[in-house]
């Protein structure tokens, strides 16, 4: 670094070089503000003079940590070269370590006076502060027309004693001046009425409303209506005067129509049950609560009284500050748990203690808590749906917000009790998707991995999310070492049709594990097996075997019953469907007799298999889609495998999406 560049800066700037802080270096304003200082000593024997001995400290962290320091307006009390005498004065400082040309280490400070701006924002203080305001002042209280008055300065700050503030919140004079009355407004709402305050000041609103909850000294908080007006002495505002005015009962009435028409509308467009349930604890907390759990009882209609529970915790919401309820412990829950018991009786359970100290039948010793840390009550409802407890929702309070009361507990029930229809809609929709992501689950397994093989498979759900998907896929590796692709679709959006499609996979697999076949003559024993056990079945499916015939050279035996052809694209794009081995769909000829087709697969082609609802559309021919397919798949020739799959699949349509998408793809290497 060449100092020499600092000599002619208008702000003083110094340099000291290693851990004694031994001044090495001063430019010119430096030395016309603190005078000639030698050079190569420490900086303690330096400023002898200085008083603040705690700015050498700042030097010693800032050389250990290499982490900069910013000293804003701070006094400075030293002999000072252009005056006599020591005497303070306001400085800006900027403390960072540097490396030198040699390795050495130091710190550079970069100095700016701030004395005359200081000492003005005092005198312009002083001078606001001494104004007229006693006439001023008690004209606006006569037009206010209340007990509850406070007095603030033009920034904001309170100024003056509240007998009013001081009755109701309990605050003394010293805790509620300046910023002060901000301890007293709940903590949710400090940060919105911080900001409406601070915008009320710097534009000078002609009048200030607000609604905020107050701790008061009897009663915990209470909702207050807030009013202000800015006091003037010409163009210039000398102070703000306010008032407050008790709304509790007002508040509560509004909140009890608006947490209901919410509740409704939630209840209303929300078709997944775990969706509907965490919308509604998000209606309870924090209006009406600080946390809010709901236990889904699955076994609900199969469980005998007194047997222990089962329940699975599907909502949980927490107000913002509070840390996350725990999870909830596995297994079952006893007969003598809380949860138990409301389910059994069917009744609300209540409780209000002291904060953190649930009683013990409350929370039963060596079981998860499930009220919010420090709560000082709780109340647990059962959800009655025809007739059956399916599900229980627990409510707490905690900190300063006063214990939840028969008014609460009253909203809560008309909230789940307006909630009945839907969520007995939704259960009985619950019933027929965890059936459904059960069977798929089953089905959509990972590929196997296969040297100089990559393969890729997807699914994309149907958007009737009521619907079980009939597409299936599956890939595994035989004994002789080909890799066997599989996909297809059974007919049908019902539970019937998924257990028929689980079947019909399985049994594919165990007839390609067991026999050595061309792929044609295991789909026709797939045929007759699934119409012995379902006569009305119908299906479509494609078996194919990927067959290396020598190192890095393969070649695909395939059978296709009625379904999509398989799609080969080449390395250098082009892309044509294998129309070969192709027969009438699974369940619709009595003698299956299906055939099968052998293609060679060139290096590093792709191969894609895929279901029907990738190509095809309600508005259009299926040929359409066929070829769309085509060429789309021919521009991702060059794309990674995954990202081929993906790209595809990002291309459907979001509104055409009422069939369920599976795919398999299969990339070869290339020439070696």
């Amino acid at each position: 670094m060449r100092l020499e560049v600092f000599d002619p800066a208008p702000i003083g700037v110094m340099v000291t070089r290693g851990p004694e802080h031994r001044l090495g270096y001063f430019n010119e304003r430096y030395r016309k503000t603190f005078g000639d200082r030698p050079l190569g000593r420490p900086l303690r024997d330096t400023f002898p003079d200085l008083a603040q001995s705690g700015y050498f400290a700042i030097f010693d962290r800032v050389f250990a940590t290499g982490t900069p320091e910013v000293l804003t307006a701070v006094p400075i009390d030293v002999a000072f070269a252009e005056t006599s005498g020591e005497q303070v004065r306001y400085f800006t400082f900027s403390i960072s370590r540097t490396t030198f040309s040699d390795g050495d280490r130091g710190v550079l400070g970069v100095i700016a006076e701030v004395t005359e701006q200081v000492t003005a924002a005092e005198r312009i203080r002083v001078l606001s502060e001494e104004r007229r305001r006693a006439l001023l002042r008690y004209r606006s209280l006569v037009n206010a027309g209340t007990q509850m008055v406070w007095v603030t300065a033009p920034d904001g700050g309170v100024t003056e004693p509240s007998p009013g503030w001081q009755r109701v919140t309990g605050q003394s004079w010293e805790e509620f001046r300046g910023d002060g009355w901000i301890d007293a407004v709940h903590p949710d709402d400090r940060e919105a009425v911080l900001k409406e305050w601070g915008r009320a000041l710097a534009e000078v609103w002609p009048r200030f409303t607000h609604t905020y909850r107050l701790r008061t000294a009897t009663s915990g908080y209470r909702h207050f209506a807030v009013e202000a007006a800015p006091v003037r002495d010409g163009n210039t505002v000398i102070e703000w005067i306010g008032t407050c005015t008790d709304v509790e009962q007002e508040w509560q009435e509004a909140r009890r129509g608006e947490l209901l028409a919410r509740a409704a509308a939630v209840t209303a467009d929300t078709v997944h049950l775990d969706d509907m349930l965490t919308a509604l604890a998000e209606v309870i907390v924090p209006d009406l609560a600080d946390a809010c759990a709901v236990y889904l009882l699955p076994q609900a209609l199969l469980r005998p009284p007194g047997a222990p529970l089962t329940a699975e915790r599907v909502a949980a919401t927490t107000r913002e500050g509070l840390p996350s309820l725990p999870p909830p412990d596995p297994g079952h829950l006893g007969p003598d748990s809380p949860l138990t018991r409301a389910a059994d009786e069917r009744r609300t359970v209540h409780a209000v203690f002291p904060p953190g100290s649930p009683p013990p039948d409350l929370v039963p010793p060596g079981t998860t808590p499930w009220t919010a840390p420090g709560a000082n009550s709780a109340v647990l409802l059962p959800v009655v749906v025809d007739g059956t407890t399916a599900a229980l929702v627990t409510a707490s309070a905690c900190g300063d917000r006063p214990p939840l009361g028969p008014s609460d507990i009253g909203l809560l029930r008309t909230l789940l009790d307006r909630a009945d229809a839907p969520l007995s809609k939704a259960f009985e929709y619950q019933r027929t998707r965890q059936v459904a992501l059960a069977l798929q689950q089953s089905l959509l397994t990972e590929p196997p991995t296969v040297p100089d093989l990559g393969i890729a498979v997807r699914y994309r759900p149907s958007s009737a999310a009521a619907e079980v998907g009939g597409d299936w896929y599956d890939s595994f590796v035989l004994r002789d070492g080909a890799t066997v692709l599989t996909i297809g679709d059974v007919a049908g959006h019902d539970l019937p049709a998924a257990v028929t499609m689980s079947q019909m996979r399985n049994m594919l697999r165990g007839l390609a594990l067991d026999r050595q076949e061309p792929p044609g003559e295991i789909l026709g024993r797939l045929d007759v097996a699934v119409q012995t056990l379902r006569p009305e079945f119908t299906g479509t499916c494609v078996l194919a075997r990927v067959e290396r015939r020598r190192p890095g050279r393969f070649r695909l035996h395939y059978a296709v019953a009625g379904h999509p052809p398989p799609l080969l694209i080449g390395a250098d794009g082009t892309a044509r469907y294998l129309n070969g081995g192709r027969s009438p769909m699974l369940g619709a000829d009595p003698d299956p007799r299906p055939g099968s087709a052998v293609e060679p697969l060139p290096p590093g082609a792709t191969l894609l298999l895929y279901t029907d609802g990738l190509v095809g559309r309600r508005t259009e021919d299926l040929s359409t889609g066929l070829e769309r397919l085509r060429r789309q798949a021919s521009d991702l020739a060059g794309a990674p495998l995954e990202v081929c799959c993906d790209t595809l699949l990002d291309r459907l349509p979001d509104d055409d999406g009422d069939d369920d998408v599976a795919m398999v793809g299969v990339r070869l290497p290339t020439a070696g």
